[in-house]
């Protein structure tokens, strides 16, 4: 345990706390409880616990240890049970009761002692794109990037990375679902996430004027309300980006929190009514859309719902007009929603929320 208990007076780690609370605090790089930061060194790891927020990282204990170089080797050997993170845990003293991320795998192989995993809007915008690869290969040329298309998170996605990556990767731009910048300091891996935020910031729409709600509180309903953002307000105002919400969820942390993909409500019918027949026979839509009159969420919202809601404004009107986009199936979201270890992150983070 010494390595665990080395690293965790180390100033780095301390360094990673702080920039983990500012970048959880940044409605532009983490939605609600998404995200994930983690340091390594001599085979051990310190990572973010499921179902706690990046923004409390200076509030309370979030941090858990992990075997790392043990789950690497399991995960690069494909050793039987290699996704189960459980068997990875650490015990130290004083480390708080939590489970590990579901996406520890990931980090674990990950040679950098420093990763950081956030669920960038600009990022995102152009990881929904069909031309997605090209454009992060044009635009992240220079910092060792890599786009990962879009697998199931945890074990599958980690996989991924093996295959696709080199020792000298730095960047993953992951299909559908977010960015991770490495480094040797958390200094230098937070210099690189906000830098490649800046560049795909360049390939994304910034010109749609936030709009507010113009939908009637007879059509609104009971159990219904407008969702607070104006971005998210400004999607039901913009006939192309109704258009291309016409088909499935676009990245994980959307389908988790507020079902797949998004309600249109036709002609006449209320909130309560699109909701309804959309969700027939499948998981429950929590945002409709009213076309020209404006999005709405259940007045029972969660903070992580409303935290996703507010991204799925800040995400969809950065996609340009002519843009092409990749959607996630029917059977990986029907992977998503009865996955279990996804489950379990809910399940705590409700327990988070409520505490």
């Amino acid at each position: 345990m010494h390595s665990f208990l080395e690293l965790r007076q180390d100033l780095e780690l301390q360094k990673l706390i702080n920039v983990s609370a500012k970048l959880g605090r940044d409605p532009l790089q983490v939605q609600g409880p998404g995200g994930n930061t983690s340091i390594k060194r001599d085979g051990a790891m310190w990572i973010k616990a499921s179902g706690t927020w990046l923004a409390e990282a200076t509030e309370r204990d979030i941090f858990v240890p992990v075997f790392a170089k043990a789950f690497a080797e399991a995960v690069r050997t494909r050793k039987p049970g290699a996704g189960n993170t459980r068997d990875f845990a650490a015990k130290v003293e004083n480390a708080p009761p939590h489970h590990a991320s579901i996406e520890t795998c990931v980090h674990a192989v990950l040679d950098w002692p420093v990763v950081l995993h956030t669920h960038c809007v600009e990022t995102i915008a152009v990881a929904v794109r069909k031309n997605a690869e090209l454009l992060v290969s044009e635009a992240l040329s220079d910092l060792e990037a890599v786009f990962i298309p879009y697998i199931k998170p945890g074990l599958d996605l980690a996989y991924s990375i093996i295959e696709r990556t080199t020792p000298k990767t730095r960047v993953l731009v992951l299909g559908n679902h977010g960015l991770v910048a490495t480094g040797n300091t958390v200094d230098g891996a937070e210099a690189l996430l906000l830098e490649v935020s800046r560049r795909l910031s360049k390939l994304n729409e910034h010109e749609n004027p936030p709009t507010l709600c113009a939908i009637p509180p007879e059509a609104l309903g009971a159990g219904w309300m407008a969702a607070p953002s104006h971005k998210t307000q400004t999607v039901a105002f913009t006939e192309h980006l109704i258009e291309k919400l016409q088909a499935n969820t676009l990245y994980p942390d959307h389908l988790i929190f507020l079902g797949p993909g998004c309600a249109i409500a036709e002609p006449g019918e209320s909130v309560h009514q699109a909701a309804e027949r959309a969700s027939a026979g499948d998981a429950s839509r929590k945002l409709v859309l009213v076309p020209g009159r404006g999005v709405a969420i259940p007045t029972d919202s969660t903070p992580a719902m409303l935290a996703l809601a507010n991204g799925f404004g800040e995400i969809i009107t950065r996609i340009p007009k002519d843009a092409e986009l990749t959607y996630l199936t029917k059977s990986q979201e029907d992977e998503l929603i009865n996955w279990d270890a996804e489950k379990l992150r809910q399940e705590l983070n409700k327990k988070a929320e409520t505490a």
